[in-house]
Order: structure tokens, then sequence, then C-alpha cells
């Protein structure tokens, strides 16, 4: 199937400063398919494409688009001739009221270890997550592999968490927040959920969660809003980890562990609310006692108004982290999710839809800054924001998926 694609160069006021990028926009499709999108060599061609929702579109023009899944989702509209329309897709940004995908996030990895891209889809919090098997450019629709039935929490992970080089979902699941992992003689069966927490209030649209060696012991921890888990050297599978409790943010979404300033502590970034103000990256400290403690610092306000770089937005509901710019220092990727709840949903709902990096500055030993970089004002992020080398091995590229569409944008 042939798509027209949307390109331009676009480039903001801090995006044109001396070495910053300039940015080629490309709107894959304006269909609202997803709420997330990633990235992968799905047909072995030694290029890499781009998957959200249903579809995977095929690099390098990216026009053609090849389904995964029936794709059946419409809705109605009434156009600017007053006659109803009825279009493809979930209703988005070409409508007029709020709807949601039944994707929120998607990965992409080889699960059987075929030498072939598989793509596992989220679809909702609280539902049942599946990934589906290349087909090897078979046609029909990708074999269906359903590995586990309640995943909660809207920002779930998609890491390494227990050390075998093999990814494990982070998430919540039936009052316990932890990790699912694989038997991976036989990933297509159903998958472990191994809780770290005793039971509490882990709900489906639970916010936040990551994972990062916070003690630097080797092992993998668990951050979530309210602290962090501490993973024990020799753990049973069963007993709850030690809970640390630190307020990292109220309703956070994905959390992500770097040692930001360089001085071999990690540190934590997240958004302060998904669905209102605030981005922060809090500062590893040791106490005079040796304890571990946590000191705040803020990159974007956590109320309306613009920070040092004159810089405000709501909605950051979707982070990844990336080394931007090629200087071995990890940036942030993150934007206004548009319409979370719809056009009179949250705080400024129809504000515009920007997307930024923050480029990670250290101008001196221990101190660190986040200069923004607009990437774009007309696309934002979804639940989901994934940054990577797809058009180049030089520079990396951002790909969003939400109810505006999907984007790609390169780096020029």
């Amino acid at each position: 199937m042939k798509k027209v694609l949307l390109i331009a160069l676009v480039c903001g006021a801090a995006s044109c400063a001396p070495g910053a990028p300039k940015w080629q926009k490309m709107q894959l499709t304006r269909e609202f398919w997803a709420e997330g999108a990633h990235y992968g060599d799905f047909n072995r061609d030694g290029r890499v494409d781009v998957v959200c929702g249903a579809f995977w579109y095929e690099a390098p023009g990216f026009e053609r688009r090849h389904e995964i899944w029936p794709a059946t989702a419409t809705f109605k509209r009434t156009n600017a001739g007053g006659k109803e329309e009825v279009l493809p897709g979930f209703e988005g940004a070409l409508g007029a009221q709020n709807a949601y995908s039944d994707n929120f996030l998607t990965f992409t990895y080889d699960f059987n270890g075929d030498g072939w891209m598989d793509v596992m889809a989220y679809p909702w919090p609280g539902k049942a997550v599946a990934w589906y098997e290349n087909p090897k450019n078979k046609p029909g629709p990708w074999p269906r592999h359903e590995v586990f039935d309640v995943l909660d929490n809207e920002s779930p992970g998609f890491m390494d968490v227990t050390g075998d080089k093999r990814p494990e979902m982070l998430c919540c699941s039936k009052g316990y927040i932890g990790y699912v992992e694989a038997d991976w003689k036989n990933p297509a069966a159903p998958w472990s959920f191994r809780p770290v927490s005793p039971k509490g209030n882990y709900e489906r649209y639970s916010h936040g969660i990551g994972a990062g060696d916070i003690n630097g012991d080797k092992r993998m921890d668990l951050v979530e809003k309210d602290g962090w888990w501490e993973r024990p050297a020799n753990w049973d599978g069963k007993s709850p980890w030690k809970m640390h409790p630190v307020k990292f943010a109220p309703a956070p979404a994905q959390m992500l562990v770097y040692d930001v300033n360089g001085d071999k502590l990690q540190d934590v970034i997240t958004a302060v609310n998904a669905h209102g103000y605030g981005l922060v990256w809090w500062e590893q400290t040791k106490t005079a006692t040796g304890e571990r403690a946590f000191q705040e610092h803020v990159i974007l306000n956590k109320e309306a108004g613009p920070n040092a770089h004159g810089v405000s937005f709501s909605q950051p509901h979707a982070l990844a982290l990336h080394d931007m710019d090629g200087d071995g220092l990890m940036d942030v990727v993150t934007g206004k999710r548009f319409w979370a709840h719809g056009p009179t949903g949250d705080v400024e709902p129809n504000a515009p839809a920007v997307l930024y990096w923050f480029q990670l500055q250290r101008p001196a030993k221990g101190r660190a800054e986040f200069v923004p970089h607009l990437v774009d004002n007309d696309s934002g992020v979804g639940t989901q924001v994934a940054a990577g080398f797809i058009t180049n091995r030089k520079k990396p590229d951002i790909v969003v998926g939400n109810k505006k569409g999907l984007f790609l944008f390169k780096a020029e």
C-alpha cells in the first residue's frame, strides 16, 4: 500500500544554534494507529524500517506499508462540506472527539532467535501483551503469541533487568510491581511475572517505572515514583526487595537511570507529572554516614512558565535516553503528548505539540545542565518516543506515533 509522505525541513530557534542539527520531518501517515512507534529491519534488506500499530513502513522511502495484524479501526467525521465520511484508524487529530488506540507502546526484538526482527505490542494498560512473529517476507498476518495476561502501568519498560543479555518487561501486575521474563527456550509460551514488592496500590494506570544499578553492586534495581527497590544478592524469585523511599514524582512516565553529572553515582531523570508540568533529574549523593540520598534539579518548571532557556510545555508523557549529538553523553528526548485525554482534558490540551531533545552538558566537575533544542512544534510524543539510528549510522533519528499520526525526524 502506497502512502503519501509530508516532508519538511524544520528548525526551531534553539535547534538552529551553532552545531545543533536541523531536522527533516517525515509524516508517514496522518492516521492515528498507536501512541508509540519503534524501528527494526523487518524484511532483512539491510535498511531499518519503522513500525507503528498494525503497520510497518518500509525503508528507505517509508511510503509502502505492510500489515502485521488486521487493521480494521475506523471512525466517522463530518467533512467541510457537511457530509459524513468514514476514515481509517482511531479518532485523533483528524477528528474532534477523544479516542484511544489499541496499541500504547511498541517494542522490537528477535524473540525466537531466527534472525528476523519481531514486534511486541502493548495494547492497553491492564490487558494482555503479545509479540508478533515475523513471517520472513511471507504474506498474511504475523503469528501472534500472547505471553502475559495482565500488564499494568502506563509506561512499561523493555530492557535487561536480570543480566542475561535479554530484555524483560518492567511493569505492574495485579497489585505488584516487578518484571516479566521469558523462558528463552520457548519464548512463545507464557512469560513469568517476578514481583519485587508486597501487594500494594499498583494498578493498570500507575505512572512511572524504570531500572538501573542505583547502588553500584552490578545488579539492576527498580525505580518508581515513590522510591527504588534494591535487588538482593541471592534472590529467591519471590521475596520482596528492600524499598528505599524517595518521592521522585507524583505521576511520572518512563524513569531513566543514568550518571548525569559524571560522579560515578547513578541518578534518576523523570517527568514530574505526565499530565501536567515538570521535568527533573535527581542527583544521587552520599551522606556523611554513607547513606544514599537524592537531590532534585529542575529541568522544566513544575508549573506553567518558562525555564532559564525560555522553554515550557505540559504533558511530558514519554521519555527516551540517547546520545543525540555523539559527544558520549546521554541526552533526553521528550515532548508534549497531544490530546492525552482529548481536546478538553488536562492542561493546555491544544497548545503546540512540541518535541525536544535536551542536550546534557557538564560545565564543571560534578555539575550538569540539560540544554533544550526544539525538534518540532506540531507532532509531540505519545506514551512512547524512540530515538536510534534508522536512516544512517552516524546521526540518530526520532520516531513518534500518536494522535497526530506517525513521524520520523531525520537529523541533517
